[in-house]
């Protein structure tokens, strides 16, 4: 049975993107973050899949798999993993010279079901927060990984959906990194 993980990027306030939905504190590190990034690297050989909404898909794709990404120390172990997009609109989801990624067109609660009885390891979801928190609303997510930026934004949007039961987490890990990086593990409770 496969472990679905929900990585994101926070700001210190704790906003996975501001006012307008759109994720951009990242561009406000200066410098490049070569130590978190190794980390990823050495994290990323224990994934197995990732699974994106549509407009995560579509800022993903217009880098990761061009030759923009070629310096990025990630960038083959991003590529190589399958992927799977959960979009009702697209109907294609090509990812540069690499095989395409699936499209999940149904319910996307059923889909995920699905892919973790399907993949035995870890399949991570990054950005996409609609689709995160329809996994969080339905028990299905297993692990976080928030990792807190040095930014604080003042308002924006949560990882996790607001009114829902309180989600118990267990702190697995917590990693400083530079650039003032600090990522959070932890393994999900439901109560």
């Amino acid at each position: 049975m496969g472990q679905l993980v929900v990585q994101q990027f926070v700001t210190t306030d704790g906003f996975a993107a501001n006012a307008d939905n759109e994720f951009n504190a990242y561009e406000l590190l200066e410098g490049g973050t070569a130590e978190f990034d190794h980390s990823q690297l050495t994290w990323l050989d224990t994934v197995d899949a990732m699974v994106l909404g549509a407009s995560t898909y579509r800022m993903f794709v217009e880098y990761w798999p061009t030759p923009a990404s070629e310096g990025e120390v990630i960038a083959p172990a991003l590529n190589r993993l399958r992927r799977f997009v959960f979009s009702r609109q697209l109907e294609k989801a090509p990812w540069g010279d690499y095989q395409e990624a699936t499209i999940e067109s149904g319910d996307a609660v059923e889909a995920i079901r699905r892919l973790k009885s399907e993949i035995e390891g870890t399949i991570v979801l990054w950005g996409s927060l609609t689709l995160s928190e329809a996994f969080f609303t339905a028990g299905e997510v297993d692990g976080v990984r928030l990792v807190v930026m040095p930014v604080a934004i003042g308002e924006g949007r949560g990882v996790f959906p607001a009114g829902q039961d309180p989600l118990l987490l267990n702190l697995l890990s917590a990693k400083p990194y530079d650039k003032g990086l600090i990522e959070l593990e932890y393994a999900v409770r439901y109560r």
